[in-house]
């Protein structure tokens, strides 16, 4: 695991823009393309705006091939939907080789059902490792993607895409399942706020039961785990960094 510590959200956003630009460029080079999953949340949000803005002309976007890491059960339309705010602050400002959202304006289960043939079809049936970098951010409770605590979705292994139920959010989310996160070449944590500070000792320094704090599960098979934070997410961390 990699730890990287800044001092602002923007500059973790910053930095989110250049480790993203460096993979996407290897993976190109390398086999052609990039394929990544994006997160939903402010820092990642700032992520895509920087990378419209500083990279727009570097890289060849035609290759880049995006996917996400979860939805909200919205129309795409909706202010809620991850689909749309990386629409708004990435995809209408480059023109990527193909864009894989969740349709969650379809029944739950048809939609987590068609994305995973999307998935399929895309990677083929060793298609897992092909995922060149899954970006996830840290709620305060522990959560990733929408692997929530305590929720159906973290005991699947047979599923590369599922409807979680939600109680406490009264409602279901789309999300790929821990076996799709872990077999990826690069999975990188986005993470800022004091108000995940508690939830970043949890998963980084203490023995709490995984399905409590499911980030803790996040742990890619042969791939690189890369924690990039801002000074006030890690004040809860011994001793503080």
């Amino acid at each position: 695991m990699n730890l990287f510590i800044y001092e602002t959200p923007d500059e973790v956003a910053e930095a989110a823009a250049r480790d993203f630009a460096a993979r996407a460029e290897e993976a190109i080079n390398e086999r052609g393309r990039f394929a990544v999953a994006l997160a939903g949340g402010s820092t990642p949000k700032a992520t895509y705006g920087a990378l419209a803005r500083d990279y727009a002309e570097e890289l060849d976007w035609s290759r880049v091939h995006i996917f996400f890491g979860d939805e909200r059960t919205v129309h795409p339309e909706h202010e809620d939907s991850n689909y749309r705010m990386v629409r708004e602050t990435l995809l209408s400002r480059v023109f990527v080789g193909s864009v894989h959202r969740m349709r969650c304006e379809l029944p739950p289960e048809e939609a987590a059902a068609d994305y995973e043939r999307q998935l399929r079809e895309f990677f083929g049936p060793d298609g897992l490792r092909s995922f060149d970098l899954i970006l996830l951010g840290l709620g305060a409770d522990g959560h990733t993607a929408s692997l929530f605590p305590e929720t159906s979705a973290l005991d699947v292994t047979d599923r590369w895409v599922v409807v979680n139920p939600v109680l406490k959010l009264g409602t279901s989310r789309l999300t790929l399942t821990i076996p799709v996160i872990n077999a990826a070449r690069a999975v990188t944590f986005l993470v800022a706020g004091e108000g995940k500070a508690g939830a970043m000792r949890e998963v980084l320094e203490h023995d709490a039961d995984p399905h409590a704090y499911p980030a803790k599960l996040i742990r890619p098979e042969s791939g690189d785990l890369t924690w990039l934070v801002d000074r006030a997410a890690t004040g809860s961390l011994t001793p503080p960094l």
